[in-house]
């Protein structure tokens, strides 16, 4: 109960004010709303293409992964817009693209579940996108990382008891279930956002050229410097660790219930909710440790640790073998992003924020997107059923991730200008 009570305090201290607290809580909400139908879809979505579909692996890697091309697209997009036109309205157009994703998964075929799989790429890149820059803007300057932390949480518990649900409904109602289930509480969402009241300075303080905001969308955010460059120099390093981070990610939501099956021992989904109900109580216990110990300590010992626990899940053995891995590897992604994305927030200026996020988490759909498919390929060499590889191999590159997060972040000597970074 210590642990409990203290994170209500954490989240009481957050806002600033009462239109603040109730902005926070109603962007909480229906981002919950939103990731519980994602989590129902998880563990259900690879059994349904191999299983009705009649399809193989590589097929399983693509309809997972296919939401990151148009997440990918998607966020600096929902980004600028949300610079432009406020994270509300951003929000509430994410949410109802999400609603329309379930209703695509009736489509009966590959190629449908792949339509459906785009449009919730777009839908959740910007339900996040204006969410943590929601956040972001009513947190104090000093907590942001907490804040951060904390918003997480709502992406994390749906993704965690959808799974649950997800399962529950399949096995009530069938696979049509799920869909309806993934369909319903997206609109719920919508209509929670509808009465969230936007604070005055959740917009951006002057207009975006069309010309700019286009190149923004294909690219990424504006340089320090006032030009538009490829990619931010304020999103690369940190993006890099992030989306091998996430690759190993992309890697377990394909095939950790396929991992488990092969083994002999199942309940893949188990595995599942290991790994994210370890993620929830890392985050709520040390939620406050990027504004602590530092977001360039914390990224390095986050990404060490989720590398580790793919590694244990490529060797594991056993049902609890396997669980213990999982929940490794949740608790070091748990902290990787607040404090990946502390290092990107902080070196912007407010009016960019939206876009800055919207750059760096394209990198988290960088690393779903090749995760998956990734793995696939590499579970179907030769004879196939090469899962334990594809785990091992996602475990080196996350650990690679967090070398190269560290390395890339390094702040510059005091009183030496700071170096340039490609």
């Amino acid at each position: 109960m210590r642990v409990g009570v203290s994170s209500l305090r954490r989240l009481r201290a957050i806002p600033s004010g009462r239109p603040e607290l109730a902005a926070f809580t109603g962007v909480f909400a229906a981002t919950l709303l939103c990731f519980l139908a994602i989590g129902a879809v998880l563990p259900t979505l690879p059994k349904y293409v191999k299983g009705p579909m009649g399809a193989g692996d590589v097929a399983v890697g693509i309809v997972m992964g296919a939401f990151a091309l148009t997440a990918l697209i998607g966020r600096p997009v929902g980004g600028r817009l949300a610079d432009r036109f406020g994270r509300k309205v951003v929000l509430g157009a994410g949410l109802a693209i999400a609603a329309a994703s379930g209703l695509l998964l009736f489509l009966p075929s590959v190629a449908g579940l792949i339509v459906a799989r785009f449009a919730v790429g777009l839908g959740e890149g910007w339900v996040f996108t204006a969410g943590v820059t929601w956040i972001v803007d009513i947190a104090p300057d000093r907590r942001r990382g907490q804040a951060i932390g904390i918003y997480g949480l709502s992406i994390w518990a749906g993704l965690t008891f959808g799974a649950m649900l997800g399962v529950g409904a399949q096995a009530l109602g069938g696979y049509d279930a799920v869909w309806i289930f993934a369909t319903v509480l997206p609109l719920i969402g919508l209509l929670v956002a509808c009465i969230v009241p936007e604070h005055r300075t959740a917009r951006a303080a002057q207009p975006v050229p069309a010309a700019e905001t286009a190149q923004v969308a294909a690219f990424g955010t504006p340089s320090t410097t006032g030009r538009r460059g490829l990619i931010p120099r304020e999103t690369i390093r940190p993006g890099i660790a992030l989306g091998l981070g996430n690759l190993g990610y992309g890697t377990m939501g394909a095939f950790v219930v396929l991992l488990l099956d092969w083994r002999g021992f199942g309940h893949g989904a188990t595995a599942f909710v290991a790994f994210t109900g370890s993620l929830l109580l890392t985050r709520i216990g040390l939620s406050p440790l990027p504004d602590r110990i530092g977001a360039r300590v914390t990224a390095l010992g986050s990404g060490i640790v989720e590398g580790l626990g793919l590694l244990g899940l490529a060797v594991a053995h056993s049902l609890p073998a396997a669980l213990a891995a999982s929940a490794l590897m949740g608790a070091g992604m748990s902290m990787l992003f607040p404090a990946l994305a502390i290092l990107v927030v902080d070196g912007v200026s407010p009016e960019r924020r939206g876009a800055a996020m919207g750059g760096f988490t394209a990198f988290f759909d960088i690393g779903f997107g090749l995760g998956a498919p990734f793995a696939g390929i590499i579970v179907s060499l030769g004879e196939g059923n090469h899962y334990p590889t594809a785990f091992a191999v996602a475990g080196a590159l996350c650990i690679l991730g967090a070398l190269i997060g560290w390395r890339g972040t390094q702040p510059a000597p005091t009183g030496a200008p700071a170096p340039m970074r490609a």
